[in-house]
């Protein structure tokens, strides 16, 4: 099978600047050719990467995009010569995976391959205008209800599959909760949507005892190119930390990520983005570490988060978010020896490895070609594809 993938316009592919998508398309393009499958990625040009290369198979054909903007407006006028560019390179294929806007609008419904859109956020009106599409992927049952109600007609061509662990999980397991230091970790986007300022509001409010004990460190993406909340936001978390909270410049390493994730003990996920998150990858990459993370209510997370199984949920939408958040807190960071739900963490994510995903991908592909012996995963697979 020829498979193309054509990310968007604003990011790279190595993920050398992160993006949950960009680097789950890159691990699950590396899959499909270990599979059998001839492969073309197609991604931005920047930050010194060739024009073409192979990496463990995959043909990377890059094309100047540019840079993000938080004026979603902006963002679609700025991916049209994206997309143009994209249009003059396209290989025949039998699929054209992408998560571009424009692409199912100006792409031929077959030339380039079936047209296999993957929604990696909140529908906002736009799927109903990918008539020529043969498939709506998304990451989450969540994204999947949204996308169907807004299809009406054709929602049959709704699929959930999750996104993948971009790396293996480690052979020798994990270091114990009690081994580690006493760390509580936030690794994202540093975006007012992310719920970062409660967190450090939540956190200013713990006992001056417990803050003295436990130290919580924030890694992510500030700049706003990066999509992160810019400079203005940044300067004012800033200016409410104290000394038992550090702020690292983005890790975009998977192998230095690991590492971060081992180091912790608690991984906190506070997104108050009710129709932005769609996943939450960081928190899978976290619980293949064995951390026990704490995440917000919101419904994506419903999918993978078992309260009090594999981890622990706060309720975003109260009226002192900060209060609720400093109280799940509290509770945990006094007793921080809860190894049984970080055991049970790690048993989820291996449920997310790569090969299991891609193979979920691949017989889908196959279903929509008409070939024997495929058949269409059911709209929600989460749970059975390891």
């Amino acid at each position: 099978m020829r498979i193309t993938i054509l990310q968007g316009a604003f990011l790279p592919v190595p993920a050398i600047r992160g993006g949950a998508i960009e680097k789950a398309w890159q691990v699950l393009g590396e899959a499909f050719v270990k599979a059998g499958h001839d492969v073309t990625h197609i991604s931005r040009l920047c930050d010194g990467l060739p024009e073409q290369e192979f990496i463990s198979g995959v043909r990377h054909l890059r094309i100047p995009g540019a840079d993000a903007t938080k004026y979603s407006y902006l963002l679609k006028l700025r991916e049209i010569s994206y997309v143009r560019r994209a249009r003059g390179i396209l290989p025949e294929a039998d699929i054209l995976v992408t998560h571009a806007f424009w692409a199912p609008l100006f792409f031929p419904a077959e030339k380039f391959g079936k047209i296999y859109v993957h929604v990696g956020r909140y529908p906002k009106g736009q799927l109903r205008l990918y008539k020529k599409a043969s498939c709506l992927q998304t990451p989450s049952e969540f994204v999947s209800v949204a996308a169907a109600k807004e299809l009406k007609d054709g929602s049959e061509r709704v699929r959930t599959i999750p996104y993948p662990l971009p790396f293996s999980l480690p052979e020798s397991g994990f270091p114990r909760l009690e081994d580690r230091p006493k760390r509580v970790l936030y690794a994202g986007r540093i975006h007012p949507e992310k719920g970062v300022l409660n967190l450090v509001g939540a956190w200013k409010k713990l006992p001056e005892s417990l803050r003295n004990e436990w130290g919580l460190r924030i890694i992510g993406p500030w700049r706003q190119e990066q999509g992160g909340g810019g400079s203005s936001f940044f300067e004012q978390l800033k200016k409410e930390v104290d000394s038992s909270i550090e702020f690292l410049e983005p890790i975009f390493s998977e192998k230095e990520l690991m590492e971060e994730y081992k180091k912790a003990r608690i991984f906190v996920y506070p997104s108050i983005a009710s129709k932005g998150e769609t996943f939450g990858l960081a928190v899978l990459e976290a619980m293949s570490c064995g951390c026990v993370p704490l995440v917000s209510s919101l419904p994506c997370f419903d999918d993978f988060i078992r309260p009090g199984e594999n981890g622990y949920r706060f309720d975003e939408r109260s009226n002192f978010p900060e209060d609720t958040l400093k109280k799940c807190l509290q509770s945990l960071l006094s007793d921080s020896s809860d190894s049984g739900v970080g055991q049970n963490a790690f048993e989820t994510a291996k449920d997310y490895r790569v090969d299991g995903v891609a193979a979920r991908f691949i017989a889908d592909f196959e279903a929509l070609l008409g070939r024997k012996n495929s058949s269409c995963p059911p709209k929600n697979i989460l749970g059975s594809v390891g």
